[in-house]
């Protein structure tokens, strides 16, 4: 008895050392070239799921309120922060470098914090306003690297590029190649703004 509350115990141990961890993941080696490329179809699919259990629509999609309250709007599945959303005054205060505080739009996709303004983008095939004008490798080198389009400005909070860029290769490929296939949908996002452009 003695025996397994030691092994309990270290179990325990292991489980809090590994959760309390906040040293961010390597980013995961690429796939071999060799390795067959999977059917244009099933490439998509594949993208569908990870962008569904990935929670993408959690920021890049509008809400509309259901039965239940607030939902992803389907309609303009990741989108991005509506367009004609406008940031309500955020009191003098309330979020500064010293103080990680978010504050957050109706659709979750406007987000206020210590780096500034950021806004979820339009992640459809739209040409002018979505990802429609990017490459393959412009995406996997922007969640690998945390550079918008792969050499641009920092990707800024929340989104957690930091934990996407552990995915393969052929995941990001994926994920891609699903977003391609999504209708295009014009939805101009802003440029991100610096904490002395928040809305006061």
């Amino acid at each position: 008895m003695q025996f397994i509350r030691q092994i309990g115990g270290l179990a325990t141990l292991l489980m809090l050392t590994a959760g309390c961890s906040n040293n961010a993941p390597a980013p995961a080696e690429k796939t071999n070239a060799a390795q067959s490329a999977p059917s244009p179809q099933s490439r998509i699919e594949r993208g569908k799921y990870m962008v569904t259990v990935g929670g993408c629509n959690d920021c890049h999609t509008p809400k509309k309120i259901g039965p239940n309250g607030p939902e992803p709007d389907m309609t303009k599945e990741l989108s991005g922060n509506p367009a004609t959303d406008r940031l309500a005054p955020v009191p003098a205060g309330l979020i500064a470098p010293d103080k990680y505080l978010t504050v957050v739009n109706n659709h979750l996709g406007a987000w206020v914090g210590p780096w500034g303004v950021s806004f979820a983008m339009n992640l459809t095939s739209d040409k002018a306003t979505g990802l429609g004008s990017w490459t393959e490798e412009m995406f996997v080198t922007a969640l690998r690297s945390g550079k918008h389009q792969g050499t641009g400005r920092p990707i800024l909070p929340p989104m957690p590029w930091y934990w996407y860029r552990n995915m393969t290769d052929e995941d990001l490929k994926s994920i891609f190649a699903y977003l391609q296939s999504l209708p295009p949908i014009n939805n101009p996002i802003p440029d991100p703004l610096p904490p002395d452009k928040i809305p006061r």
